[in-house]
């Protein structure tokens, strides 16, 4: 049993928004946090040019790229314990839970077929339909807009009926930033947010004397 004075356990997970009103349209909760989270920025410096000009080494093009990398387990065992609790559970696994993350990388049956229909009438040209804004959400600090890259699974159990009942989900994301989506966008405002806190949690860090480098002074 839990302690009543143990922490809240704060889920990470993801959540999509409407591209148009910022509407919630659905929230995903990890069943376990992973035990690790791998983060790569890569710097958009000022490339040199050509001639061999003098460039500012100094300036940025814009935000780093950065890219998240996961791995989520997914566990029934223990709603299968409770059947009558978990009726979805005993009748499909862990399919609800590995579909939902599944359609972040597919379109909707409704936007294929609407794709289908102007095909059909005749427009020669099809601008494909908006999906919804994905964020990936690590505590308060870090929610972010970011676009599934990389996407696995590994269905490891499986009950009688060939549902799966354990996985290992692999995630890579890439973070989107103004340069993707612009300031006006949701998630651009949602990533400058993001980078906001960054810039506030940089300024709590405590930044040591010289001597603790072994230096009296600048050269």
């Amino acid at each position: 049993m839990t302690s009543p004075i143990s922490p809240r356990l704060v889920k990470g997970g993801i959540i999509t928004l409407d591209p148009d009103t910022s509407v919630v349209l659905g929230v995903i909760a990890l069943q376990y946090n992973p035990d690790s989270l791998s983060r790569t920025l890569q710097v958009q410096a000022t490339p040199g040019s050509a001639d061999g000009n003098r460039v500012d080494a100094l300036r940025l093009r814009g935000p780093a790229i950065e890219t998240i990398k996961l791995e989520a387990d997914f566990d029934a065992t223990d709603q299968l314990e409770f059947p009558q609790r978990f009726p979805d559970a005993v009748e499909y696994g862990l399919h609800p839970a590995l579909a939902q993350l599944e359609m972040l990388v597919n379109p909707s049956v409704e936007s294929l077929l609407a794709d289908d229909a102007l095909a059909n009438a005749g427009t020669l040209e099809i601008l494909p339909l908006e999906q919804p804004v994905t964020l990936f959400v690590w505590s308060a600090t870090r929610v972010v807009p970011v676009r599934l890259t990389d996407f696995s699974i590994t269905e490891q159990a499986f009950d009688p009926q060939l549902n799966p009942i354990r996985a290992k989900v692999s995630l890579g994301m890439r973070v989107l930033t103004i340069d993707d989506l612009g300031f006006s966008h949701p998630g651009g405002r949602l990533f400058m947010a993001y980078l906001t806190k960054k810039q506030t949690l940089a300024a709590r860090a405590v930044s040591p004397a010289l001597t603790v480098l072994g230096l009296g002074g600048l050269p």
